[in-house]
């Protein structure tokens, strides 16, 4: 069995009310392999506190002014060390055998080669009700619509970023979308049918209508749409996200 090193990338910029949980779920998990990188970006709570408070579980941390998530992703990614990588949102949290149900999957297909490997995660609203579970295995023609495989509940192999770079910094809400639309249709992946993470649906992923129009910018970009089925489907996304409403 391969007990490869693991490394977790959290971002945050005035997260005090949901850090501490965050970093609970890393420094807890069952599968102890792992370097736990913070990226901050000059946060003026309490953020830096409680990232001080654990940062001797900590293998690199910084606070510093960035351009957001993806710029602090990256900054991550030239730290990381690990043979896998994961982003994990300082709103969300990992369940304690999250990692360890990573692990165990890349082992048991050890025949195979993958990408990435996404699982299934459930939404929660503030008081940690889960509103619902979402995950399904990967479909380029899916994807190429929308982000049907979400990010947080996503392993990423390292020479992922070696071969393809890392994010897009120009996107403030999309970026791990255009990364995937980017790498394209031979994507290798797997997929971890079991509930790894909760994810805050609050997050800067969810500000829907944003996220319509910088996927829509990606689709075209990277050639994943023509300019015609791409404008289709962002009105229709925005029209479907107005009647929720």
């Amino acid at each position: 069995m391969n007990n490869f090193l693991v490394s977790i990338i959290t971002a945050t910029y005035n997260s005090e009310k949901t850090l501490e949980r965050c970093i609970l779920s890393v420094i807890n998990q069952s599968y102890t392999n792992i370097e736990f990188i913070i990226i901050d970006g000059n946060s003026s709570d309490k953020t830096v506190d409680i990232i001080k408070k654990y940062q001797d579980r900590i293998k690199y941390w910084i606070s510093e002014p960035d351009t957001g998530i993806y710029n602090a992703w990256n900054k991550g990614l030239h730290q990381a060390t690990g043979e896998w990588i994961a982003f994990l949102g300082s709103d969300d949290y990992y369940l304690p055998d999250a990692i360890q149900s990573y692990v165990n999957y890349i082992n048991t297909n050890s025949g195979k080669e993958f990408d990435f490997i996404s699982s299934k995660i459930s939404m929660i609203d503030s008081q940690n009700n889960i509103i619902s579970t979402v995950g399904q295995a990967w479909n380029w023609k899916t994807f190429q619509r929308f982000m049907s495989t979400l990010h947080a509940g996503m392993f990423h192999n390292k020479e992922l970023f070696k071969k393809h770079g890392n994010f897009n910094e120009t996107y403030k809400i999309s970026g791990d979308y255009e990364l995937l639309l980017r790498l394209g249709c031979d994507l290798k992946a797997g997929f971890l049918d079991k509930i790894t993470l909760h994810m805050y649906i609050g997050g800067i992923s969810n500000e829907n209508l944003n996220s319509f129009k910088e996927a829509f910018k990606a689709k075209i970009k990277t050639g994943g749409r023509n300019f015609f089925v791409a404008a289709i489907e962002l009105i229709l996304h925005i029209f479907s996200y107005k009647l929720k409403k």
